[in-house]
């Protein structure tokens, strides 16, 4: 019988998002122009916060903010080692080795108590994760920085995968200081390539949105869209910027998206209570993400832990899977595992949590065009393969 193929995650485009690029296309502006700045109004209105910053990706919009901040290399940033390198990366960017804090207890989500013991008088910045679409607790990371007199510090949340999720009530988008959400192939809500900052006030610095705008520009004080007025290409450089701002064919996918987003939410939701039902009564699966109260997730990923397994099981688990046609992943491999990061001085040795959730981890296919039989399948076929 031949293999019935599922893929781990494909985009879920339509017509409508394929009409809308071609439109952009047509219409002779196709980089950052009235798309793009309609995508900011539309993601500021979704989130309910005073500003968003549409960038070329999630990982710019980091390096953006450290730069409009002046995080130097006489910083440290504080991140955790369970996350994809770009949070990481950021801080290398600015020349900073970043300072990992190892895992709560069975746990993806970074230890408080850790962290507190980990700042320092040149803590400058923190970027926690929302893994999988699950926000961290803020509030708990904030009571941190109270306890110890530093709410100076620069709260970063890299939201990527909790577009639409919710905390204590409330979409995620103003919780901390910035949060900084991607719309990649893979992501809940996609623009192909692309993300946003999100964030209300300037915090301390004059019209920060304008500023953010600039130097996403190399620095220069108008926009394509100002310069191309007749008469109009004089400008200035006021700093030396980056290059990450978002084009309008990207911003055209994103609009569509996000009209049809609270329906891709949904069947996101049903694909992980099905895989919540079916390994339930299973003693063996440590299912992810239970609601507790304070958050609600966006469902972007479905890490599931398997009791007793080691790495070498859970990648033969993988290979098995594969070969019946039903593409998994692992969510993260940790960051002081890659040959980079151990040629600077990292060891997943410090990181005993971390490693845990690694090693016995296997992420199940979660997007919304597979279909709730799709779902059954792959959950059917995980037990069977487990209990073999």
């Amino acid at each position: 019988m031949e293999n019935h193929v599922i893929p781990f995650s494909p985009p879920d485009i339509t017509e409508q998002e394929i009409n809308a690029v071609v439109d952009v296309l047509k219409s002779g502006w196709i980089t950052s122009g009235p798309k793009a700045a309609l995508f900011e109004e539309k993601i500021k209105e979704y989130c309910a916060v005073e500003n968003a910053m549409a960038v070329a990706s999630n990982s710019q919009g980091m390096d953006l903010i450290f730069k409009v901040f002046e995080v130097s290399p006489d910083s440290e940033v504080i991140t955790t080692p369970y996350t994809y390198v770009a949070t990481s990366n950021t801080a290398l960017h600015r020349g900073i080795k970043p300072t990992f804090v190892d895992l709560k207890k069975d746990s993806f989500f970074m230890d408080e108590e850790k962290l507190f013991d980990a700042i320092n008088p040149k803590t400058k910045a923190i970027i926690t994760v929302d893994i999988g679409g699950v926000p961290v607790d803020y509030d708990a990371i904030k009571a941190v920085l109270k306890a110890k007199n530093r709410e100076d510090i620069l709260l970063v949340s890299d939201s990527a995968h909790s577009f639409g999720a919710k905390y204590k009530g409330k979409r995620v988008g103003n919780q901390f200081d910035f949060h900084i959400f991607s719309f990649h192939a893979v992501k809940n809500l996609t623009t192909a390539e692309g993300g946003a900052i999100t964030f209300d006030g300037d915090h301390g610095k004059e019209n920060l949105k304008k500023i953010f705008k600039y130097t996403s520009l190399n620095g220069q004080s108008k926009d394509a869209l100002s310069k191309m007025k007749a008469g109009a290409w004089k400008y200035d450089v006021l700093t030396d910027g980056l290059k990450c701002n978002m084009t309008d064919i990207a911003a055209a996918i994103g609009l569509v998206q996000l009209e049809r987003y609270e329906q891709i939410l949904q069947h996101r939701k049903k694909i992980s209570n099905l895989y919540h039902q079916m390994f339930a009564n299973k003693e063996w699966a440590l299912l992810p993400f239970l609601e507790d109260g304070n958050t609600e997730s966006s469902y972007h990923l479905y890490p599931l832990r398997i009791k007793g397994f080691t790495e070498e099981k859970r990648d033969k688990l993988i290979e098995d899977l594969a070969e019946m046609g039903i593409a998994t992943n692992v969510h993260y491999t940790p960051i002081p595992m890659f040959t980079y990061y151990k040629q600077i001085g990292y060891s997943i040795k410090d990181y005993p949590n971390t490693f845990a959730q690694y090693e016995n981890e296997i992420t199940l296919p979660l997007y919304s065009i597979l279909s709730l039989s799709d779902a059954e399948y792959i959950a059917e076929n995980v037990i069977r393969m487990v209990e073999k």
